[in-house]
């Protein structure tokens, strides 16, 4: 027998899309390929604190057709105790469990209805953002975020107010809106603006320095450009005068940590993008540290977002954000970086902001204003490991990056 000279390899699948498409090259039968899709695609699935007779069940269940369940050596006898376990099956298999947890007890029907959620929000790959009169699809290209600094104090070196040659309010303003406008035309799909800088170690501004430095400008970019801007702010009654006057996101990097900031987003029906932040902007950086980066960040997201569903905001026009640089040490930005795809278990778009942050200074020893190249580098990596928004200040260089990008992978 002849064997091919084409080397045998192993294929890296990115998705069912994927391996669909290897199988109709084959020439597979349609009915085949409906029957061998899912017993082609896994998942690893970890569950945090089930009580240990449950984690029995589950791990009986999941052996008996196929799949395995990992669980502390301890959770075996340790039947009142809490565990944690690891879930290790395809997606035929984890339908067949699901269908076998219905009918059992503790509290494993309501798990196999959280599983059922987390594979099918896991596996999504596009969402559809209706800010204000516009529409943003994900999915197939990552979005990207302009930043506009209205600040004399940015970490970026692109604090607007600080340019010298600007003497009067009304130059600051033309100079602002020109900026902003570049972006747009650069590639950026949504304006965040920003009053205040959140840099380690800033300090606060006034709601009265805030509210100027960032209204005037909303009010003339709702009449010059056609896309949705967003107000980066804490403060809800920055929020309100930005949406009062055509905003349609706000951006908070404490992750609605005031009550009254989610009343005032449901109430104007507006998007929001709950960051998580480890402190404040003048403590985050005081040696941040965490017993499990990835679960607490998720917890806080997971809350906040009930939180603000609790409020009134849409469930739809929520956006998360796991707060690169916002009490973080490189190894953890880097970190949220390689495991970023866990986070679509929360069933909402990712956008994630990288743009010029330390880590990238850190990581390749270079000054701010030479962190393009690693930015972008950061935001090719953000978006195949799942980002659906990029907040970036580069726009040009971001968007040439996320074409090829998702050409790449589409």
């Amino acid at each position: 027998m002849t064997i091919s000279n084409n080397p045998i390899k192993v294929l890296r699948i990115y998705g069912s899309e994927d391996l669909s498409a290897i199988m109709r090259e084959l020439k597979v039968d349609p009915y085949g390929i409906r029957i061998m899709l899912p017993k082609g695609i896994h998942y690893i699935i970890r569950i945090n604190s089930l009580p240990g007779v449950a984690a029995n069940i589950l791990k009986q269940e999941l052996l008996s057709i196929g799949g395995e369940c990992a669980l502390p050596k301890k959770a075996l006898t340790a039947r009142d105790k809490k565990t944690d376990c690891l879930l290790i099956a395809n997606l035929a298999q984890y339908n067949c469990l699901i269908e076998k947890l219905k009918k059992q007890p503790f509290s494993l029907k309501k798990l196999s209805e959280d599983i059922s959620r987390v594979l099918e929000d896991h596996s999504r790959k596009k969402y559809s953002l209706k800010l204000g009169k516009y529409r943003i699809d994900t999915g197939k290209i990552t979005r990207i975020m302009g930043i506009v600094n209205a600040t004399p104090d940015s970490f970026s070196g692109d604090g607007l107010y600080r340019n010298p040659i600007l003497r009067w309010e009304s130059q600051r303003l033309d100079y602002l809106l020109e900026y902003a406008m570049k972006q747009i035309r650069d590639g950026a799909d949504i304006l965040d603006i920003g009053g205040e800088s959140s840099r380690p170690q800033a300090k606060p501004v006034s709601l009265k320095e805030e509210l100027s430095r960032t209204i005037p400008l909303i009010k003339l970019l709702t009449k010059r450009i056609k896309a949705p801007i967003s107000i980066d702010t804490y403060k809800p009654e920055v929020a309100q005068a930005a949406l009062d006057n055509g905003a349609v996101l706000v951006n908070d990097i404490t992750g609605l940590r005031d009550p009254k900031m989610a009343r005032v987003i449901a109430r104007y029906n507006a998007s929001c993008v709950i960051m998580h932040m480890k402190g404040t902007p003048r403590t985050m950086q005081k040696s941040p540290a965490y017993r499990s980066l990835i679960d607490e960040i998720m917890g806080f997201l997971n809350h906040s977002i009930e939180q603000a569903e609790q409020a009134g905001v849409t469930p739809d026009k929520i956006i998360i954000d796991p707060g690169i640089g916002f009490g973080k040490t490189t190894e953890h930005n880097l970190e949220i970086l390689k495991r970023l795809s866990e986070f679509k278990s929360l069933g909402k778009p990712i956008l994630i902001g990288t743009s010029r942050k330390a880590f990238i200074g850190k990581t390749l020893g270079l000054p701010v204003e030479k962190r393009i190249t690693g930015t972008v580098a950061s935001c090719v990596l953000a978006a195949a490991n799942g980002a659906d928004i990029v907040r970036v200040h580069d726009i040009k260089e971001t968007a040439q990056a996320l074409k090829l990008t998702q050409a790449i992978l589409n």
